[in-house]
C-alpha cells in the first residue's frame, strides 16, 4: 500500500526519512542488540540518548543556558495542571487567553487551583481572530499569564508574542513548536505535545525558568516540576521512545537549514493554500487574514453536507482526515513540518476539481 497524505491535527504526519531511520534501528539500535523500546532508561545506551536529545532541542530553538528542559509524561493537558500547580504560589493569581478550545480547557483547570481570570475571551466572535496587545486586559499581580499560541481548531496564529512588564509569560505551543524560530527568552515557561511536530502522542516538552517557580502548598510528587528538574527527567521512567524519534526529528530539522529554513518551507506551504482558498467560489476560510495559522488551516464549503462530500471524496484520492474536530463544524488541513509541498499541491488540485464539479 502506498503512503497517504495524512492532514490530521495529531497524531499527525511524521517525516519520512525520520520513520525509515527508525524502522532501520528498530531491532539494534547502536550495536547494543535490542530496540530503543527495550533499554533501560538509566543504562549508558539510553543516557546518551536523551542527553543528546535535550542538547539538540537546546541547539535547534537556541534555548538559553539558564533554562531546564524537561519531558514528561502526559501530553499538554496534564500542563494545563502542572503550571497551575507549580506556578501560582506567588500570588494566587494569573491571567489566561481564551482564544480556543484549548486554552478555554487549560483555563478552567486553572481556576481550580487559583484566582484565576481571563485577560481576553475570544468566543463572542467565534475565536476568529486574536486580539491586540491593548486588547490585553492584564493583572500586574498575576503570577503569569498564560496563552496559546497556534489554535487547532479554529486556525489562528498569535502575530506577536504578549508583552507582560514583569508577570512571567506561559505559552502552550503545542501545535506550532519547532515551525519557526522563537526568542524563547521572552517565556517564563514554554510547554508543547509532542504529536503535533516533535512525534508521537505520550509526552510533553517543558522549558523554563528555574526562578519563575512558587508551587501550591501541596503539589502530587509527579505533579512538581523542581522534582523533575532534579532527578533531570528521570524521576520515574520517561517516555523513552517518544524522545528517542524527538531526536531524529530534531536531526532531520537541522539537516534541512533549521528553523528558518523550515519557517520559509511552511509560509510557501500555507500560502498556496490560501491562495487557492481566497480565490474559491465555493470554499471560504474562517480565521481572520491578520492571524491565520501556518499550520492548521480551517476552512468549509458552508454546507455540512458538501463538507462531509468533499472528505470522503478526498479520502478516496488518498488525503485522509481533513474534517476539523468533532466540536467544530467544517474543514480542517493541518500542514505540519512533515507535510511535503507536493501534499499541498495535491490538496489544492483536489480542491479546484471539486469546486468545479459542485459549484
Amino acid at each position: 500500500m502506498s503512503r497517504v497524505y495524512n492532514f490530521s491535527a495529531g497524531p499527525s504526519i511524521m517525516p519520512e526519512a525520520v520513520l525509515k531511520r527508525a524502522a532501520e534501528e528498530m531491532l539494534d539500535y547502536g550495536g547494543s542488540g535490542m530496540s530503543v523500546m527495550e533499554m533501560s532508561h538509566r543504562g549508558k545506551h539510553y543516557n546518551k540518548i536523551i542527553t543528546d536529545v535535550e542538547e539538540s532541542l537546546r541547539e535547534v530553538l537556541s534555548i538559553p543556558e539558564n533554562y531546564k528542559v524537561l519531558f514528561i509524561q502526559g501530553g499538554a493537558t496534564l500542563q494545563f495542571s502542572m503550571v497551575a500547580m507549580n506556578l501560582l504560589g506567588r500570588t494566587g493569581k494569573a491571567d489566561y487567553a481564551v482564544t480556543g478550545r484549548f486554552s478555554s480547557n487549560a483555563f478552567n483547570e486553572g481556576k481550580k487551583f487559583g484566582s484565576v481570570r481571563t485577560c481576553c475571551d475570544t468566543s463572542d466572535i467565534n475565536h476568529t481572530k486574536i486580539p491586540a496587545q491593548n486588547g490585553l486586559f492584564l493583572d500586574a499581580g498575576a503570577s503569569y499569564m498564560h496563552y496559546c499560541m497556534n489554535n487547532t481548531i479554529f486556525g489562528t496564529l498569535w502575530p506577536y508574542i504578549p508583552e507582560t512588564s514583569s508577570v512571567p509569560l506561559v505559552c502552550d505551543m503545542s501545535s506550532c513548536i519547532l515551525s519557526e524560530p522563537v526568542d524563547v527568552s521572552r517565556f517564563g515557561l514554554i510547554y508543547a505535545g509532542a504529536q503535533k511536530n516533535m512525534g508521537p502522542a505520550g509526552f510533553a516538552i517543558v522549558i523554563l525558568r528555574e526562578d519563575i517557580l512558587a508551587p501550591l502548598p501541596v503539589v502530587p510528587a509527579y505533579m512538581d516540576y523542581a522534582i523533575h528538574i532534579k532527578n533531570e527527567s528521570m524521576y520515574n521512567t520517561p517516555p523513552t521512545y517518544g524522545i528517542y524519534i524527538l531526536g531524529l526529528v530534531l536531526d532531520w530539522i537541522k539537516g534541512l537549514g533549521g528553523l528558518g529554513t523550515i519557517k520559509t518551507l511552511n509560509e510557501k506551504k500555507s500560502a498556496v493554500l490560501y491562495k487557492t482558498l481566497d480565490e474559491s467560489s465555493l470554499f471560504h476560510t474562517k480565521a481572520d487574514k491578520s492571524c491565520r495559522s501556518l499550520m492548521n488551516v480551517v476552512f468549509s464549503t458552508g454546507s455540512d453536507e458538501l463538507d462531509d462530500k468533499f472528505v470522503k471524496s478526498a479520502a478516496a484520492e488518498g488525503m485522509l482526515t481533513l474534517k476539523n474536530h468533532r466540536s467544530a463544524n467544517g474543514l480542517r488541513a493541518s500542514i505540519y513540518n512533515a507535510m511535503p509541498m507536493e501534499g499541498v499541491e495535491k490538496l489544492v488540485e483536489f480542491i479546484r476539481k471539486f469546486e468545479r464539479e459542485n459549484i
